[in-house]
């Protein structure tokens, strides 16, 4: 089965208005076997006319034709989501995804059986037989562990995973595992969260990723001076944080490490931003 056929079913697109009826917009599909997919009328933003262009989610009704929504699904084809099943069947579970029908996961795309109201890692695909979206909850099977494509210090999409003994799974791009050491984890990161990152090593043994939510050297330090400064203003002027504050108290004030935080203000106090006193650093105007 190729969970990747090509195809607008399932995804998010911009598409001309064709036309407007009683019952909504049809939209231009480029398939010149039928005029067009029906946005229905209750989805029609105020304003619209024939000939602008839209952004809509493309899926099967419960009667299984192919129509138009502007509502925001919670997973598209070809990515992974933590859902929720709102029923069970002998011959499947059905996922709230964020549309009127339920995202169907097969008995056979099962890795144990669902029950209702868990949550699952799940990957959306596309069913070649039907052309219906589908989830798989056999994630391992659309998953790379060796990098492809991938540089250090790249910015990428994060889905945050399970935890391990050396720190917490991710996927990144919705392609490749990684992994987030607790060493590098300075916030409170949650089953299902999606957020950015940056690669922060490749390891050349095994090619395993290695993400940081935080950028690597000179550009983190840049960005932690700005956050500083902004910081100071915001507090009139003093932060009482400075060099021998335990890390958890950084981390509230500022979301960052210490070790960013004692680079950051090493480098604003010698180009005489800051003075570093006792009890905490003073902007200089």
């Amino acid at each position: 089965m190729d969970f990747h056929k090509m195809s607008i079913v399932g995804k998010k697109i911009n598409l001309e208005v064709l036309r407007s009826t009683e019952i909504g917009l049809f939209l231009d599909s480029e398939n010149k076997e039928h005029d067009g997919i029906l946005l229905p009328k209750r989805y029609v933003p105020i304003g619209v006319e024939i000939g602008d262009f839209i952004d809509v989610f493309i899926y099967r009704d419960s009667e299984d034709r192919i129509i138009a929504t502007r509502l925001e699904p919670y997973i598209q084809v070809g990515e992974f989501a933590y859902l929720n099943v709102n029923k069970v069947e002998s011959y499947g579970a059905f996922l709230d995804w964020g549309l009127p029908k339920d995202l169907f996961v097969p008995v056979s795309q099962q890795r144990s059986l669902m029950v209702n109201d868990g949550i699952y890692l799940v990957f959306a695909y596309i069913d070649e037989q039907t052309d219906r979206i589908a989830a798989t909850a056999k994630v391992h099977r659309h998953l790379q562990n060796e990098a492809e494509g991938l540089e250090v210090g790249e910015e990428v999409d994060l889905l945050i995973c399970d935890e391990t003994d050396l720190g917490i799974r991710v996927i990144i791009n919705n392609k490749f595992w990684g992994l987030i050491f607790h060493s590098e984890i300075f916030q409170n990161l949650s089953e299902g969260q999606k957020t950015k990152g940056f690669v922060k090593g490749i390891r050349e043994s095994d090619s395993k990723i290695d993400v940081t939510l935080k950028k690597e050297g000179m550009a983190e330090v840049k960005d932690a001076r700005s956050q500083i400064i902004e910081a100071l203003h915001d507090a009139g002027g003093f932060l009482p944080l400075h060099d021998k504050s335990a890390p958890e108290a950084i981390y509230e004030e500022l979301e960052m490490s210490k070790k960013v935080f004692k680079k950051a203000i090493g480098n604003l106090y010698k180009d005489k931003m800051i003075a570093i006193k006792r009890d905490g650093i003073q902007i200089l105007e």
